[in-house]
């Protein structure tokens, strides 16, 4: 048997619309359709369908026998994480860090602002045809709390440094310092969640953040406060947060929620005090061109065998 020269890359774009791919490997585009474009088995590096759904990113992973690399185009990868006990020992899993930053902290403030502002509250009045004046709450002077300053917190509070915030407040998994200032830890929260005007929850998806915005984590916050979610609906709890806004003593913005796709007749549709989006904050026309130049810098970086971006977790 002759051995197999070049090493099988699958692409959820065809290869010759990827500028700066290396030429050492066999590419194969795969879109998350029923029909594999290639043996699974022989893949090495696999970068997973964008917005595919769990089941279809980890359709072929079981078969991936000598997968070496799975690359995700999303900063999240909780819908691949529970299949890597299915890969071989020694795999890296990567994440999308650097895609979608800019996209998804412009939703953030577009989240803030159509709330305080009262966006929604126009749109209804320009159907109805009622000219809907009065006295609205400003971003300037507030104080905002961001709940997972990783890049993409990071990327926020960038684009809220010209609104005059009266100070933004930085949390993560661990207290550290960065370049804008001291990060808090986690177990910091319920000291900081009553001065807050709006948080925005921009952690990703684990166990410790599973459920993290709870009863006790909503009840901490301030009357009349704001909750922004452009992490995962996982990490809210849907029925507590119901609870608040239907007294109507918290306000929400969601780009995510539990459950995903939200479905008809569901409650959270018509609580008041929330603006809810369909999971667009990676969705932009900024997404395909850094996702492109992630995909051409990983796999140089796979064929020159020098140490990959981005990795999050390697198999045992």
């Amino acid at each position: 048997m002759i051995a197999k020269q070049n090493p099988d890359v699958w692409l959820p774009y065809p290869a010759d619309e990827i500028e700066g791919l290396p030429e050492e490997f066999t590419y194969h585009f795969w879109d998350g359709g029923p029909d594999y474009p290639a043996d699974p088995a022989d893949c090495e590096f696999y970068v997973v369908p964008y917005l595919s759904g769990g089941e279809v990113a980890v359709r072929p992973l079981a078969a991936m026998r000598r997968v070496r690399v799975v690359q995700t185009l999303s900063a999240g990868i909780d819908h691949v994480e529970p299949a890597l006990g299915l890969l071989p020992a020694g795999a890296r899993l990567c994440n999308a860090k650097g895609v979608h930053e800019a996209s998804t902290a412009e939703l953030a403030l577009t989240l803030i602002l159509a709330s305080l502002r009262g966006v929604p509250g126009f749109v209804h009045g320009q159907d109805a045809e009622e000219w809907r004046d009065g006295f609205y709450p400003a971003l300037a002077d507030k104080s905002v709390l961001i709940v997972g300053y990783g890049s993409i917190g990071a990327a926020i509070e960038d684009r809220l440094a010209p609104f005059e915030c009266a100070r933004v407040v930085r949390v993560a998994r661990s207290a550290r310092t960065t370049a804008h200032g001291p990060v808090h830890a986690l177990d910091d929260l319920p000291a900081l969640l009553p001065g807050a005007d709006v948080v925005v929850l921009s952690t990703p998806l684990t166990p410790s953040t599973q459920g993290l915005v709870d009863a006790e984590f909503l009840a901490a916050m301030a009357d009349g406060a704001l909750l922004v979610n452009v992490a995962r609906g996982g990490v809210v709890d849907t029925e507590a947060l119901l609870v608040e806004l239907e007294s109507g003593r918290l306000r929400a913005a969601l780009d995510v929620t539990d459950p995903e796709p939200l479905p008809a007749g569901h409650r959270l549709w018509h609580a008041p005090h929330v603006l809810i989006t369909p999971h667009v904050g990676g969705s932009t026309s900024a997404f395909l061109p850094r996702a492109k130049r992630l995909m051409a810098g990983q796999l140089s970086c796979f064929a020159a065998g020098e140490p990959l971006r981005n990795v999050v977790r390697t198999t045992d």
